[in-house]
């Protein structure tokens, strides 16, 4: 085995230890001062750890196999680096909401590392049994991530319904991943890959890679499998909820990717209508339940499901095109989704409420605040120029000429185009709330944290980047989707001969 291709999990996996047993040993008061040890470590792994895969390198393989259940590739690199940045702002962002975490703070900062494993892990998975141990690493933290304030209700509500749904797609996986092996006698993806055209007329390889996107699918909250993002949004820690926002559900972007693109592209060349179906109906559906919300999480639940079916048009489009618009808008997306959670946790370490009526008055308390949630709320409603409008439009453009000769693809971007104009109303009322809300007596100045600070600067600087100079961004996710093999989608004259 190659250990030098793990170092970065290796570093992790060690900081996450170290902040773990120095709780034990530091005194409370001190403890606190951990979580610019973990910020301090994994900035120091994100610009020092990761180097470019030059060429593709695989680890926990068989002697002399040149394949393995690791991989260390231009996507892989990719996401470990969006990995590593949504983890160190996240834990920038858990500074200021720490009070509210009690004594047991370090303890939520080695799980956010523990977590962050589980995501490198997977953006290096290469094989079925790799996929499943990094998906239930991140589940089993964020259960405990989730549920973190006993002394609340809804976060041990949440962290229980997380377990139950989790534990539910966790056995669908299992069992598809059981009959995969069965009917293609391995579980490594280039061998699938090698043999899928062959796995392609087998039914129980079929269901069995029904059973794992359905898994995959509960990561991304993509509906039918959406019903646990809402009741988890709302109830979880605000920085367990952005870190649940950002690197699950990009974990399971990045694990689909591989799946369809590089271990069954000619299977899922077949399926373009059903993820198209998928899709539609789930920018629809969480388009629509996040008009009436009251409550900013629960919004911000909707929010993430209706982008799960924006991520999954990139995958309807069925090229590498498509697979670049994808990894262009989680980027954005992280800058996006952590800048407001950044706001709602500072909101929340003085309120501890998350009703719209809590931004009331936030502009004159701090313009700063206020501005940056804005910013948020408008990439997020695909507002020029951020980074929310050019990922949108580099997800949509593929799809135009798919939809010009497919009169059923055609609905689906009718459906995506009719999502992006239901999000200007509940995402500006968002903004709505922070600059001409009224009824609140409580005009006390709001004062921040440098940590929170910089949190936030990092985000508006990347987001305003992605969107006046996205080039950088698309040419560095070229190589990264080098890797991925899709096919040309098959007609239904096709699949019916």
């Amino acid at each position: 085995m190659n250990t030098s291709l793990i170092i970065v999990e290796i570093l992790v996996a060690l900081l996450g230890l170290g902040v773990l047993m120095a709780d034990l040993w530091l005194p409370a008061e001190r403890r606190r001062g951990l979580g610019w040890v973990a910020a301090a470590g994994v900035a120091v792994i994100f610009f020092v750890g990761l180097k470019d895969a030059a060429e593709v390198s695989y680890a926990f393989g068989m002697p002399g196999a040149k394949t393995g259940m690791y991989v260390l590739d231009g996507l892989a690199v990719f996401f470990k680096q969006f990995f590593l940045l949504a983890a160190l702002l996240v834990i920038l962002m858990t500074t200021e909401y720490a009070p509210k975490l009690g004594t047991g703070v370090s303890e939520f900062y080695s799980l956010v590392l523990f977590a962050l494993l589980g995501m490198l892990f997977a953006a290096s998975a290469n094989d079925l049994v790799l996929l499943f141990a990094a998906l239930e690493l991140v589940t089993i933290t964020f259960v405990v991530l989730n549920s973190y304030r006993r002394d609340q209700t809804a976060s041990i509500e949440a962290g229980v319904k997380y377990l139950i749904l989790g534990a539910t797609a966790s056995a669908f996986m299992v069992y598809g991943m059981a009959l995969m092996f069965g009917a293609a006698g391995t579980t490594n993806f280039n061998e699938i890959a090698a043999a899928q055209k062959a796995l392609g007329g087998s039914p129980i390889f079929l269901a069995g890679l029904v059973m794992v996107f359905a898994g995959l699918s509960f990561k991304m909250a993509l509906v039918p499998f959406h019903a646990w993002a809402p009741d988890v949004y709302q109830g979880s820690p605000a920085p367990a909820t952005a870190f649940l926002a950002v690197g699950s559900k990009a974990a399971g972007v990045v694990l689909l990717l591989r799946l369809l693109f590089a271990a069954v592209p000619v299977i899922a060349s077949r399926w373009q209508h059903v993820l198209g179906g998928i899709a539609a109906v789930t920018i629809l559906y969480g388009s629509l339940c996040a008009i009436p919300q009251l409550s900013l999480k629960r919004l911000m639940g909707y929010s993430s499901i209706a982008n799960a079916g924006y991520l999954l048009l990139g995958m309807v489009a069925m090229s590498k095109t498509g697979a670049s618009g994808i990894l262009f808008y989680v980027t954005g997306y992280l800058f996006t989704v952590l800048a407001a959670f950044t706001v709602i946790s500072v909101i929340l370490a003085r309120t501890d409420s998350d009703d719209l009526s809590s931004l009331h008055g936030l502009s004159q308390r701090s313009p700063w605040l206020a501005g940056a949630l804005a910013v948020a709320m408008a990439s997020l409603a695909g507002v020029p120029p951020m980074a929310g409008f050019v990922g949108k439009f580099l997800l949509l453009k593929p799809m135009v000429p798919l939809a010009a000769a497919d009169p059923f693809l055609a609905c689906v971007l009718g459906v995506a185009l009719v999502g992006v104009v239901i999000s200007l109303y509940y995402y500006f009322g968002v903004v709505r709330a922070a600059y001409w809300g009224n009824g609140t007596a409580d005009l006390t100045p709001i004062r921040t944290t440098w940590a929170v600070r910089l949190a936030l600067g990092i985000c508006i600087v990347g987001i305003f980047w992605l969107g006046v100079l996205p080039d950088a961004l698309i040419q560095a996710s070229t190589p990264a989707v080098e890797v991925l093999r899709p096919e040309s989608p098959v007609t239904p004259q096709q699949a019916a001969r």
